[in-house]
């Protein structure tokens, strides 16, 4: 008896430490994601505060001090993680498996690497990191119907991005006969970046038509852009209005670690483990 009790130990510990670290449902769950988005905003803002070099060379001991403390917190947490999972290599190679490895990895690697130091860059993947905290069911419901919404209309965002695509090569290449390389259209390729900037409404003023035909060729460009901003917003409302309200909760798979179960699911509808 005593032998089971010992041999269920370590898995009830697992399944504790999982509920804590990958579950928004109790008290313990939402500590931990609370710290831990604390503790991403705090490790951006070492990162951000180094990049300033009169705040780096002032204070460069303690911002290299923070950021290893952060690193080390940030490198338990995933140890932790693949501690926790039942299968750690469908974790490890997951998304935000990838993101939590990539955004520890750049400071060990400046101590072994010779000019590593561009690559600590990568720690502002950190930020990503606050997506995963972020698993409350009215956001996983609103995110899941714009996938889905997405999706459905793939065939008519195709259709439309197209059509946007023909028409800017066909402007540009309209406006570089028009206005030629005397007036900065110097290739179509010019001509086509004019386009862009003219169909997106933006409007930089780099490049600008002279003449009249060119001017009166921007002016149906622009108008042409408005027409086509309405046009995915439109298609987009249309599906979102279809889509089903389904509300998921936040309980993670153990097997494959993902997420976006319905409330009353037993099994992962992805790997068919038992949550």
């Amino acid at each position: 008896m005593r032998e089971q009790i010992a041999a269920a130990r370590p898995e009830g510990w697992r399944e504790h430490l999982h509920e804590i670290i990958f579950e928004a449902d109790t008290r313990a769950g939402r500590v931990f994601d609370t710290s831990l988005i604390l503790a991403i905003i705090a490790s951006i803002a070492v990162v951000s505060l180094d990049t300033v070099e009169s705040i780096a060379h002032r204070h460069h001991s303690l911002l290299t001090a923070a950021e290893w403390f952060f690193t080390i917190l940030f490198s338990i947490e995933y140890l932790l993680r693949l501690i926790c999972v039942q299968n750690r290599l469908r974790y490890a190679t997951s998304f935000f498996g990838i993101i939590d490895l990539f955004s520890v990895l750049p400071t060990y690697a400046s101590l072994l690497l010779p000019g590593a130091e561009s690559l600590l860059l990568l720690r502002a993947l950190r930020l990503l990191r606050i997506f995963r905290i972020f698993k409350l069911a009215r956001f996983m419901s609103e995110e899941r119907a714009l996938r889905e919404s997405l999706y459905a209309a793939r065939a008519r965002i195709t259709v439309f991005l197209v059509t946007a695509l023909i028409s800017i090569v066909l402007m540009g290449a309209l406006m570089y006969l028009i206005e030629g390389p005397e007036n900065g259209f110097t290739s179509i390729p010019v001509g086509m970046y004019w386009a862009v900037v003219t169909l997106t409404t933006v409007g930089y003023g780099d490049v600008t038509p002279q003449t009249p035909a060119g001017q009166l060729m921007s002016v149906a460009m622009m108008i042409l852009g408005y027409s086509l901003i309405i046009v995915p917003t439109g298609i987009l409302s249309a599906e979102l209005a279809r889509a089903k309200n389904h509300v998921p909760t936040s309980q993670y798979c153990r097997e494959c670690s993902r997420e976006g179960h319905d409330s009353d699911a037993t099994n992962c509808k992805y790997c068919g483990a038992t949550l």
